[in-house]
């Protein structure tokens, strides 16, 4: 048996944008602040929902009622916190990188970089994992650098603990 749709039908697949299986260099994440878009149409139904409830309200019109009036407010309430939470991501992966290693204290080798968001209106920050440059690394550490000022909120670091003596280069 084949896992093929059939012929006509479409599945869901991934934006052109978010498909790296076809790219090659380095990975830009897109901007947070996309999400205007959905909240500018959130807004422009909301408006009309709310246009057709005050022209039609009282007129014993069967199609349109007062949950017309709830549609909008939802709606443009989730717009607003919507609008609040399109960060702009200026900070790239690089330089967060770059802010992270600045306030390590030691020579860097191995790095890893993961956007997550912090707070109620989703803030953008970098969570970066990095390992010293020995062979193996003697110390390790975690730094968050915020995604849109490049301040560094919190750093940690810590002697390696992981034992790495049963690995042995050949």
């Amino acid at each position: 048996m084949t896992d093929l749709p059939p012929a006509g039908e479409h599945r869901d697949e991934l934006p052109e944008e978010l498909d790296v299986s076809g790219y090659v260099g380095q990975y830009t994440f897109p901007d947070i602040a996309r999400r205007r878009i959905p909240t500018v149409i959130y807004l422009v139904v909301a408006g009309l929902s709310f246009l057709l409830w005050v022209t039609h309200r009282g007129s014993g019109h069967v199609l349109v009622n007062d949950g017309f009036l709830w549609v909008a407010v939802a709606l443009a309430a989730i717009a607003l916190y919507q609008w609040s939470a399109a960060w702009p991501l200026k900070v790239g992966e690089t330089d967060a990188l770059v802010a992270a290693v600045q306030r390590m204290g030691f020579p860097v080798g191995h790095a890893s970089a993961q956007l997550g968001w912090s707070g109620l209106r989703s803030r953008p920050v970098w969570r970066i994992l990095l390992y010293s440059a020995e062979d193996p690394p003697r110390r390790r550490g975690v730094v968050l650098v915020d995604g849109v000022s490049a301040e560094v909120l919190f750093d940690f670091v810590e002697d390696n603990p992981e034992d790495w003596s049963s690995l042995k280069r050949a």
